[in-house]
């Protein structure tokens, strides 16, 4: 196995298998006498640094417990598909890049977005997305515009989870203020905006056209936060072609700290709804 650049899938199967380890009161030394290794080795496949073959996987599993063949496949099926692109792949809607955006979305425990123009993804309900692709000059077909829209809505499954995740989202007053498809899509957009502001994992602040210069006048972007400690932040930043990550800790740093300069020029999580109904009351 070489070892290489962690990828969306790697670093679940990773996650997983030290869960099942530390329940199974296993040690790494243990593993590694296992299957026949040095201790570094299940250091690497833990921290995803490292694949694990399907023989080693199986063996492991067996020796943490786990009896449920269906599990088993699951998890192998995981281990096999770790260098492939996200579930997206498979609507035919997106580039690699996006659905890597996805993925790291839906293992995220905290996610920090930084929204200028646009309504968030995970906010946008099917007609607001609708318009948006219609406004692409590649002048998608109906079919393509679809399954964007159903890939959109796939996405904000994750709000709908057990735990879903801790989101905080601020948004530009432009985004609440463009007509994106007219004030039959708008309102509808903005009713939904406070329907979410209710929910206790999801706080909405809006930055407001008067705030003057700050930091996120360069664009949007979005800050991923994982619950493994061994997995650093990753930040997104998408473009007219796909959408590029970076995970080192000076470019995240960075990031983080621009994220927390919007949050304080930002309008507080109450003044903005209060915003919110101003803005969908003038449509």
């Amino acid at each position: 196995m070489v070892e290489s650049r962690p990828t969306v899938r790697r670093r679940r199967l990773a996650a997983v298998l030290v869960q099942l380890r530390e329940e199974a009161g296993k040690t790494p030394d243990e593993a590694a006498e296992r299957i026949g290794c040095h201790r570094s080795k299940i250091s690497r496949i833990e921290n995803a640094r490292l694949g694990i073959s399907l023989g080693e996987l199986r063996d492991l599993l067996m020796f943490y417990g786990v009896e449920d063949q269906k599990y088993v496949e699951t998890m192998a099926n995981l281990a096999r598909r770790g260098s492939e692109p996200g579930w997206t792949r498979h609507l035919g809607a997106t580039l690699p890049s996006y659905a890597d955006h996805i993925d790291y979305e839906q293992t995220a425990d905290y996610i920090r977005s930084w929204q200028p123009f646009l309504i968030a993804g995970l906010f946008q309900t099917p007609d607001y997305a609708r318009a948006l692709y219609r406004a692409n000059p590649e002048m998608f077909s109906k079919k393509q515009v679809d399954e964007f829209v159903d890939t959109r809505m796939q996405r904000q499954e994750v709000l709908e989870r057990g735990t879903p995740p801790r989101i905080v989202v601020i948004e530009g007053e432009a985004a609440l203020r463009s007509q994106v498809g007219g004030p039959k899509i708008m309102g509808p957009q903005l009713d939904q905006l406070l329907e979410l502001s209710d929910r206790s994992n999801v706080e909405i602040q809006v930055l407001p056209l008067n705030a003057g210069a700050h930091v996120g006048m360069t664009g949007a972007f979005v800050v991923f936060g994982f619950p493994t400690p061994a997995f650093s932040d990753v930040v997104c930043v998408e473009h007219v072609t796909g959408t590029l990550h970076m995970e080192t800790p000076e470019e995240t740093r960075s990031y983080t700290l621009a994220f927390d300069s919007l949050r304080s020029a930002a309008l507080s999580p109450v003044d903005s709804l209060d915003l919110i109904q101003q803005v969908r009351r003038e449509l």
